[in-house]
């Protein structure tokens, strides 16, 4: 059971910060969705992995699981889904706005550098518009 729960968390990490790295805001936001998800089941699984046993202790005195890691877990899944849908308003915000999912910007989609478009042009290797 701890090499499955293992396993699930390290794909699901591998899987969050590969669609971090990803340039597409969508893609990033999916990503951050899965590390949460990792993290929570991370958070989860250090509250030992007991299965049917009761959260609060009763009248005898029977092994308990440890409730606080529950409690952490619903609240980070609250928290991450409020993240989550304010994350994709900006990030359809930001598409509305610009026109493209693309996180580098508009400078590198349309190849024109406003801040240094000398050192744009050196890097090409072509000589800069001089007037």
């Amino acid at each position: 059971m701890e090499l499955l729960m293992a396993s699930g968390i390290g794909l699901l990490a591998a899987s969050g910060l590969y669609l971090m790295l990803r340039a597409r805001t969508f893609d990033t936001v999916l990503g951050l969705t899965l590390l949460s998800y990792a993290v929570n089941l991370f958070i989860f699984s250090m509250g030992r992995l007991q299965i049917g046993r009761p959260p609060i202790l009763g009248a005898g005195a029977m092994p308990v699981a440890d409730p606080l890691p529950q409690a952490l877990v619903l609240t980070a899944i609250v928290i991450g889904f409020a993240m989550t849908a304010l994350l994709l308003v900006l990030a359809l915000r930001a598409h509305a706005d610009s026109g493209s999912d693309q996180v580098e910007g508009e400078a590198r989609r349309t190849g024109k550098d406003t801040h240094d478009d000398e050192a744009l042009h050196t890097q090409r290797g072509q000589e800069p518009d001089r007037p």
